[in-house]
This record gives C-alpha cells, structure tokens and sequence, in this order.
C-alpha cells in the first residue's frame, strides 16, 4: 500500500463557519491598508522569483533565505484575502516573518511550503507552457468561485453563517491556484494536480 506524498505546497482556512452580518458591506474597506501591502509583496515576490530563476538555472537551488521570502509574500497574499473575501472575521496580522513553514501568528489560516534541496535545471525554461492546462481550468474555476463569493455574500448577509459548501469551493480554488503558482514560480518541481483537496 502507498501513501500519497502530500502536495509540497499546501493551503487551508481554520476558522469558524460564523461572520457577523454586517462584515461583507465593510471588510473590503477594512482591509485597504492590506491590499497595498500585498499588492506591494507581489511586486516584490515578481522580483524574487526572476532572481530565483537565475539561481536554479546555474545552481539547482533556491538560496534558503530568498524561498522563505517569497512562501512570506504567498501567506500574506492568503491571510488578506481570506479576510476580504470574508471567509473569516479576525483582522489578519501585519505579520512579515520569512520561512516556509506556517509561522502560526495567525491561527485561521495555513500557508506552508517544503524546500526543495535540489531543482531541476531545465525546469525554469518550460514550466509556464507545461501549466497551461492548468491555467485553463483556473479561469473556468474563477468565473465559478466568483459566483460562488457572490452567492456567499447573501448568505452571510441573511444568515449570518458562510455555507461549509461554498467555502470549501473558495478555498480550494485558492488552493489549486496557490499550488499552480508555486509551480511556475520555481517552488517546487513537483507538477501540481488537477484538483481542489488538501493533501
């Protein structure tokens, strides 16, 4: 019997199903000062990973400290819009901690990478054509997990309570993307599956 090696990239929400009624008119607006910081983060993480081409390129490795970075600027990114898209009510940390692994600051999310010791070389040249059909599915997966914050929003709103379904659907999305990115951004060589399950 094998035991299916988990994804070297994973993501997941832990917090309650519960989000006060109100939170869905204003957390977007709450959450201005962090969407410039991520928006500046993913700046910032377009030039780690051009630096990190080059190093696998000639190296075959990522520089420890340039991976925990950008697996930093990948949390970030989750923990806002995990906020905006109010799948949770705690404000997320200003929290800027490098490493790889989950730092726990914010205990309602989950963002963690495995280091890779070695890479593969050639990898960096093809990896954006080889995720096309993933990138295909993600904009169909899009339209859906829009319609689903959508249907989300109403919920909320009357019921107080995000539905377990279409929160589950959300974050997988996230999920299936996150693993495409880490992908094509040369965290990992392990091609990423087609689907929405952690694991």
């Amino acid at each position: 019997m094998t035991v299916a090696t988990p994804y070297p990239a994973q993501l997941d929400l832990r917090s309650t199903h519960h989000v006060a009624r109100w939170r869905p008119l204003v957390q977007w607006l709450l959450a201005v000062p962090q969407l410039l910081i991520a928006y500046a983060l993913s700046l910032l993480r377009s030039v780690l990973t051009f630096i990190a081409f080059f190093t696998v390129l000639f190296t075959r490795r990522i520089p420890r400290p340039l991976f925990d970075a950008i697996a930093m600027t990948f949390r970030y990114e989750w923990r806002v819009a995990s906020y905006v898209l109010f799948l949770r009510e705690d404000y997320p940390p200003f929290d800027f901690q490098s490493a790889s692994g989950d730092d726990g600051v914010d205990p309602n999310t989950l963002v963690t990478f495995a280091y890779p010791e070695r890479m593969s070389r050639w990898q960096p040249l093809v990896k954006w054509l080889l995720a096309v059909p993933h990138y295909l599915v993600l904009c169909v997966l899009g339209i859906a997990a829009m319609i689903a914050v959508i249907a989300g929003f109403f919920a909320v709103l009357i019921t107080g309570e995000y539905p377990s379904g279409l929160r589950a659907f959300v974050v997988g999305v996230y999920r299936y993307n996150l693993r495409v990115q880490a992908y094509v951004g040369l965290l990992t060589d392990s091609y990423p599956p087609f689907g929405l399950h952690a694991g």
